[in-house]
């Protein structure tokens, strides 16, 4: 295309838009937190998804533990009138058995929610 004063302009090559631009820097996850937006409210939407589903295993597996000892002393009569040694089955299980089990699960609950918290921190504020 020529114009009608005279020859077209020379053609000139465009490698960047920006040539003056900042270069873009990543914003630190505890800013998007602190400022709520969307990605913060992914990541702590993230770390309570995360924080549920332990509760709920736990929850889980609590019930099924208290919920067997009842089943089972329907199921098999001759269990609520066994005694080993001078203890009642019933109390022998719950006793010997439950408690231990919940502390081991409480135990267990605990590291795991420490494991959560701490990889959502380390993802958080990075080293």
């Amino acid at each position: 295309m020529s114009t009608p004063d005279g020859p077209p302009p020379a053609r000139v090559r465009v490698t960047s838009s920006r040539k003056g631009a900042t270069p873009m820097r990543s914003r630190p996850v505890s800013r998007e937190l602190d400022e709520q937006t969307v990605l913060g409210d992914v990541f702590l939407a993230g770390l309570m998804r995360a924080q549920l589903r332990l509760s709920v295993a736990v929850l889980a597996l609590m019930v099924v533990g208290l919920a067997g000892l009842p089943v089972v002393l329907a199921l098999v009569p001759a269990t609520r009138t066994l005694t080993i040694g001078w203890l009642p089955f019933p109390w022998l299980v719950l006793g010997g058995l439950v408690y231990p089990c919940a502390w081991f699960l409480a135990r267990w609950y605990t590291r795991q929610a420490e494991r959560i918290e701490a990889d959502f921190t380390e993802v958080v504020e990075p080293s």
